[in-house]
C-alpha cells in the first residue's frame, strides 16, 4: 500500500498525468520505494475508483489525449492519516545478506567478486544520495522547489529539512553496507589463507 501514498505525496504538489508521475516517481520517491510503470498505472486507476483522485482527459500533442490526475479532499485526508500513523514493518528480504550467510559454497574468487559488486553498487548509491543532499542545500531540486512554492513560507524550512533527513538516512545505510562488505573482503582473505603459506612464514 505504500505505493498509493507515494503517489498521493507527489500529487499534493500539482496534478500530473500517469507519465509525469512515473518520471517524478523515478527521480524522487523512487529512491525509497521502487515501482515500475506496470504497477503505477493500475494503482492510479484503483485510486480514482476509490475516490482519492479525479481524472480528466487533456490534450497531448496535436491529436492525442492523456489522463491527468488531481488529488481529492479524500485523497489529502487519506495521505494525512497515513502520515500520522506508525508503520507496520515488513519482514526483511535481503538477497545480498542471504547469500553472504552461505558464501562457503562459493569459490573464493567468486565470493570476493560478489562482495566487490556489493561495494560498487553502494558506492554508486552513496554518490547519488550525496548529490541529492547537495541539490537540496543549493536549491537545485526541481520537484522540491515546486513543492516549496505550494507551502506557506513558515513551512518551507521543515519541508526541505525532512527531505534532506531522508537522504542522510540513505547515505548512512550505504556507508554501513560498504563498511560491512569491506569486513567481508578481510574475512575471505583470512579464511582462504593457505595453511602451508602461514607455516612457511613461521619457519
Amino acid at each position: 500500500m505504500s505505493l498509493r501514498y507515494a503517489l498521493l505525496a507527489l500529487l499534493t504538489v500539482e496534478p500530473m498525468t500517469g507519465y509525469d508521475l512515473y518520471k517524478e516517481f523515478e527521480s524522487s520517491v523512487g529512491h525509497v520505494w521502487h515501482a515500475p510503470d506496470s504497477q503505477i498505472y493500475p494503482e492510479l486507476r484503483r485510486m480514482e475508483k476509490d475516490g482519492l483522485l479525479e481524472g480528466e482527459e487533456i490534450s497531448w500533442g496535436q491529436r492525442g489525449k492523456k489522463r491527468q490526475y488531481h488529488i481529492t479532499e479524500a485523497g489529502v485526508e487519506a495521505f494525512r492519516t497515513w502520515m500520522n500513523g506508525t508503520l507496520d514493518y515488513a519482514r526483511v528480504r535481503d538477497p545480498a545478506h542471504l547469500k553472504a550467510a552461505y558464501l562457503e559454497w562459493a569459490e573464493p574468487d567468486a565470493a570476493r567478486e560478489q562482495i566487490l559488486a556489493h561495494i560498487r553498487h553502494h558506492t554508486e548509491l552513496l554518490q547519488q544520495w550525496h548529490d541529492k543532499v547537495r541539490e537540496i542545500e543549493e536549491g537545485g531540486s526541481p520537484m522540491l522547489n515546486r513543492r516549496l512554492a505550494k507551502v506557506p513560507p513558515e513551512q518551507r524550512r521543515k519541508t526541505a529539512a525532512f527531505k534532506k533527513f531522508t537522504y542522510e538516512g540513505l547515505i548512512a545505510q550505504a556507508e554501513q553496507e560498504i563498511a560491512w562488505a569491506n569486513r567481508g573482503l578481510a574475512l575471505i582473505d583470512e579464511l582462504y589463507t593457505e595453511p602451508e603459506t602461514a607455516d612457511a612464514r613461521k619457519s
